[in-house]
């Protein structure tokens, strides 16, 4: 019988997981028992984007700053040009940026003339220039160009355009060649801030897109973009480098700046919102969405994705989950729909879920008295 109540509230998990439905359930912790739960599903969720770091680092021939700059151009863009900007990025190798980041307008020419954007728009001197001084880097460094519709431009917004991305990430590594220590001495959102909130070159003032002038605006990467990089690229990146080099104060580090940094805002959070969940800063948005998509509705995976999104079951020892982030021994799988919808909810495996059918069970059998 108790199996069959168990079996019964696990459907009603499940039937429900779409919706979030457990939401009032988490709203109604105490902030001990939701700290301890959220920190699993961030720890949870570290696991996951570390398999993506650590993909990359080997790409990079186990140079940091490599990783770091591959890592940069990933979080730079909105998700659907998360692969072109990678692209870009592995077509413009980082020695090049660093040999060339104090030639004017030289890492400018590499970006836009190996995007292929440039082929898009209208010429102006500017870009002239650019085009001129691309002729001669992609000979120098052998750059390939990209298809210009290797990019996904509908629907962006002119302040999110690729074109006015890349002439920031000119700007970014044009300014320091230590950026990457720079991003592991973050440690609160000021600054993150001061770092990443670079603004583009003079021509883009007046430009959103090339050969098209308009207001003198200046162009700086916005605070809630740097909040962004600050959560997918500095915190992912100072907790993996802690890892690597056994540096726990850094991977505190890590933690704790997901702590200060501004709650985050989409879709995935103002559902649990209206389900009465209020994240007070990142550290919590990042433990609703490891929730959301991985155990309330998880996606189907495609061949492309599937290296990144391997879920691991949490585990309740935060150090335990340290030593295995390199070793890749708690890597595990999720099925696949082969219809093209959302697989299962993982109700059984969700630290909030196994709470609550823990708490069922519990009350289902409560301890017999002993008479004394």
């Amino acid at each position: 019988m108790e199996a069959e109540r168990a079996g019964e509230l696990l459907e009603r998990l499940r039937a429900g997981a779409a919706a979030y439905a457990c939401g009032g359930r988490l709203a109604a912790l105490d902030p001990l028992q939701r700290h301890e739960i959220c920190t699993r599903l961030v720890f949870d969720r570290l696991e996951r984007k570390m398999r993506l770091v650590e993909s990359l680092h080997r790409e990079a021939g186990e140079n940091w700053n490599v990783t770091f700059y591959l890592l940069y151009f990933r979080t730079l863009g909105d998700r659907k040009n998360q692969r072109a900007y990678l692209e870009l990025a592995r077509r413009v190798p980082y020695k090049a940026v660093l040999r060339e980041r104090l030639a004017s307008h030289a890492v400018e020419a590499m970006l836009l003339g190996a995007s292929g954007l440039l082929e898009l728009y209208r010429h102006d001197d500017h870009t002239l220039d650019l085009r001129r001084a691309f002729e001669h880097l992609s000979a120098k460094y052998e750059i390939e160009p990209m298809r210009p519709d290797e990019w996904e431009l509908s629907g962006i917004r002119p302040a999110n355009h690729p074109v006015l991305r890349l002439a920031q990430a000119a700007a970014f590594f044009g300014q320091d060649e230590f950026v990457m220590a720079r991003a592991m001495a973050c440690r609160t959102e000021g600054d993150i801030r001061q770092l990443f909130c670079i603004e583009a070159p003079e021509y883009w003032r007046t430009h959103y897109v090339p050969g098209a002038a308009g207001d003198e605006q200046p162009k700086r990467l916005g605070a809630f973009k740097a909040n962004i990089i600050g959560i997918n690229l500095v915190a992912i990146l100072q907790f993996a480098y802690g890892s690597y080099t056994d540096n726990e104060s850094l991977r505190e580090s890590a933690l704790l700046l997901l702590e200060k940094l501004p709650a985050e805002e989409n879709r995935y959070i103002f559902a649990w919102r209206d389900r009465g969940v209020q994240a007070a800063n990142a550290f919590e948005t990042q433990a609703l969405l490891q929730l959301a998509t991985e155990y309330c509705a998880p996606p189907v995976e495609t061949a492309a994705s599937a290296a990144e999104n391997v879920a691991g079951q949490a585990e309740t020892s935060a150090a335990g989950v340290l030593r295995s982030l390199w070793s890749g021994s708690r890597r595990g799988s999720r099925a696949v729909s082969a219809s093209g919808a959302s697989c299962t909810p993982r109700c059984e495996e969700c630290p909030l879920g196994r709470r609550i059918l823990r708490e069922a069970r519990a009350l289902a059998c409560p301890p017999k008295r002993r008479d004394l």
